[in-house]
């Protein structure tokens, strides 16, 4: 759209420049930064506005122009963000401003009249069996989870911290399904979420996914192993080093020189032997009896001499 040349020549800017001046008082008015075409009778000029705290804002004064031989008027004065200026939030609503988290100690949060997450609760029953069966599915309550509100629960907990997509479920070596801490919750939502009951994980007392899980799963078995880690073995002490010493010469006297001494030791027993009386003769039977103490080791060199010595000592004395 085309203004009127009137309207966007100096004297127009200049007669908007005043007027931002008259409105902005003490604060000075900064550079000129641009037209905006309202229609053909009329434009908006921009200033800086140099105001503390008003970053990226415009003076915006609006002219008109009602013909060749009037002056260019002033329409209005105000000053407007520009695209890079600090200004508030979009406006929401008092009943939406709530979010998740915000409700404190002491605070009252109603619902709201036509919440689609609720709806009518029925009388109560004078019939036990009844009533142990309403109780479950809400009877008795002025309202009740509406079927929206159920799905709207079932999809915030699933893609939530204790869904089955967490990276703890992830990890786990089994579900919540299969715990035993698991403790499966009332109603509708029963077939798929519980509260957990382990005091030790992060899901103490929150709804989690029957196909949420972590390491503390009451069926988990760690392998039996020292507390504390044990390095690799630098030296097998499990091998015994065995070592063989021989017997010395002087403790153990070989055998060999245990015949010499065996051999000795039969001339004394015959000449013992020879001096006793007929009577007393030694039979060759028996001789080696008394002799093979003094020669254990070699009782074939003992016996050849004992059985020949006694004989003869006993036919001289006979004769």
């Amino acid at each position: 759209m085309l203004a009127d040349p009137a309207l966007v020549d100096a004297a127009a800017v200049s007669t908007a420049r005043a007027a931002a001046q008259e409105e902005a008082g003490a604060e000075p008015v900064g550079a000129h930064v641009g037209v905006l075409a309202e229609d053909e009778a009329s434009v908006t000029h921009l200033f800086e506005a140099a105001h503390a705290g008003y970053r990226g804002w415009n003076w915006a004064v609006t002219v008109a122009f009602a013909g060749p031989g009037t002056p260019v008027s002033v329409s209005e004065v105000v000053l407007l963000p520009g695209d890079d200026a600090l200004v508030a939030p979009d406006w929401v609503p008092w009943n939406e401003r709530v979010r998740a988290g915000d409700l404190g100690v002491g605070d009252l949060l109603p619902p709201r009249e036509d919440d689609p997450r609720l709806v009518p609760g029925y009388v109560a029953s004078d019939d036990p069996a009844v009533e142990e069966v309403a109780l479950e599915v809400g009877l008795g309550r002025v309202r009740v989870l509406s079927r929206e509100g159920v799905l709207d629960a079932a999809s915030r907990w699933h893609g939530g911290d204790f869904g089955p997509r967490s990276d703890m479920a992830r990890s786990a070596p089994a579900t919540c399904g299969t715990c035993g801490f698991y403790v499966r919750v009332a109603g509708s939502l029963g077939a798929a979420f519980g509260v957990c009951a382990n005091e030790l994980t992060p899901a103490d007392g929150h709804v989690v996914h029957v196909e949420y899980g972590c390491g503390a799963h009451s069926e988990v078995e760690v392998e039996g192993g020292p507390a504390v880690p044990v390095a690799d073995v630098v030296y097998d002490d499990a091998v015994l080093d065995v070592e063989v010493n021989e017997p010395a010469a002087e403790n153990t006297p070989p055998a060999a020189d245990a015949a010499p001494a065996a051999v000795e030791a039969a001339p004394a027993a015959v000449e013992a032997a020879s001096a006793q009386p007929a009577a007393e003769a030694v039979p060759a039977d028996a001789a080696p009896a008394e002799v093979a103490p003094a020669a254990v080791e070699e009782p074939a060199a003992v016996e050849e001499p004992v059985a020949e010595t006694p004989a003869g000592s006993a036919d001289e004395s006979g004769r």
